[in-house]
């Protein structure tokens, strides 16, 4: 009998999970997308290429291994498309091994001008949304009237897809919203859904599954399945830092819902972490840098969102905020990327408790948002060199050993791998 074994984000998002999930895909017999959508940026460096999926998972380019797209994400078949023929370009035909699950939810065009409109009512309250349709779509998947991938079989999709865009054109109106000065990629609506409609070919041309009957059959012949998760722990719509959170379960219990697999067959939790911590978008970040610091962590790490481009909000490492996650999710292995982002600090400091109205906590507590915080740092010694080359931990410099010892010691699971370059082969496991 196979397991899943989870990879996870546990910070704010953009840990690096899709190279992890490239280099541990060799592993593995199926890769498994179960939540999210195309606000996630996944992205992937070898031979000088890079590469960005927002859809597809990162098992892709190996064209042995079964891909799949779960239940519980979203497909914008436009931007689905898009990604088909990227990889195209780069001579993956991805209708071999990638299979579509027909339970999964579409984001209509309209979903992304309502989006907008929603954005644009908060004013200064607004989360920061990638304005890709997401909350609308899981919006009307919890309402009961979305549209799912099965849906564009039928005689009557059409008549569905009306309804709904009327509906939704509606209440934008009801936002203030002027819905004919509405652009997306510089189309109007009417331009960018002809688009859509095109795409839905795209989309048709993919096997069209029952995933969770197919997953659970893998798992039954004995294949090894690897979830990839998009977004990051923190920005569960549970457990997250609600509202500045993602419409989806992004925890290891976001498998269970989004594959169609049973809390029983999961195996290893990996949690992505970088070595320190980054934010897109609004919301509370208890670390966050103002200063020349949170400046060369942004241009030495290149942090800017893959998907938005928007640059991203830079702090020291949180161990409250990991230890947090890694409890909701049952985290077994340890990863740390980006440590050559911090090769050339002569200190380097953590986070390890907070203080909350004069008293010293580790907790996150529910009034995360609106509650002073601050940081309590510990220094650590730069290892001041560059890790290029580097082949094992033991060759580590020892600061860096140090450093990686306090993490595990803090957190309490042990560090199974570290990333010290953007290129997939300068991964290092224990």
């Amino acid at each position: 009998m196979g397991k899943v074994d989870v990879l996870l984000g546990l910070q704010w998002g953009d840990e690096g999970k899709g190279k992890i999930v490239d280099v541990l895909t060799p592993e593995y017999d199926v890769i498994a997308r179960f939540q999210g959508g195309p606000n996630a940026g996944h992205t992937l460096e070898f031979n000088g290429i890079k590469h960005v999926l927002h859809i597809i998972p990162s098992g892709i380019f190996h064209e042995e291994k079964k891909n799949v797209i779960g239940n519980g994400v979203l497909i914008d078949p436009y931007i689905f498309a898009k990604e088909i023929e990227h990889l195209k370009r780069r001579n993956v035909d991805a209708t071999k091994n990638l299979y579509i699950s027909k339970k999964a939810h579409l984001i209509l065009p309209s979903h992304r001008m309502l989006d907008a409109a929603n954005e644009q009512a908060k004013g200064s309250a607004k989360i920061g949304s990638t304005l890709k349709g997401i909350g609308p779509a899981y919006t009307d998947k919890i309402a009961r009237s979305g549209l799912r991938v099965g849906d564009i079989l039928e005689f009557d999709f059409k008549e569905k897809y009306e309804l709904q865009k009327f509906q939704h054109v509606q209440l934008s109106k009801t936002l203030k919203f002027d819905v004919a000065k509405f652009r997306i990629d510089d189309m109007t609506l009417e331009e960018y859904e002809n688009q859509w409609f095109e795409s839905l070919e795209t989309l048709k041309a993919f096997q069209l599954i029952n995933s969770e009957y197919f997953l659970n059959d893998c798992l039954n012949k004995g294949m090894k399945v690897l979830a990839e998760g998009a977004q990051g722990s923190m920005l569960d719509i549970d457990f997250g830092s609600y509202p500045f959170v993602t419409s989806s379960s992004t925890v290891t219990a976001g498998v269970c819902t989004g594959l169609g697999v049973a809390p029983s067959k999961i195996g290893r939790v990996m949690g992505i972490t970088k070595a320190y911590c980054t934010r897109v978008g609004a919301g509370p970040f208890p670390t966050e840098l103002f200063d020349n610091d949170g400046e060369e962590l942004r241009q030495r790490g290149n942090e800017f969102g893959s998907t938005t481009g928007r640059p991203r909000r830079c702090g020291w490492i949180d161990i409250p905020a990991l230890k947090y996650a890694c409890m909701l999710n049952g985290v077994t292995d340890l990863f740390v990327t980006k440590i050559d982002v911090l090769n050339e600090f002569d200190e380097v400091k953590v986070c390890e408790k907070y203080t909350i109205d004069g008293k010293a906590s580790e907790e996150i507590p529910f009034e995360f948002n609106s509650v002073e915080i601050l940081p309590q740092y510990n220094k650590y010694k730069g290892w001041k060199c560059d890790l290029k080359g580097t082949s094992s931990f033991d060759k580590l410099p020892e600061n860096l050993q140090s450093y990686l010892k306090t993490l595990e010691n803090l957190i309490g699971v042990p560090v199974k791998a570290i990333s010290i370059s953007p290129d997939r082969k300068d991964v290092l496991f224990r």
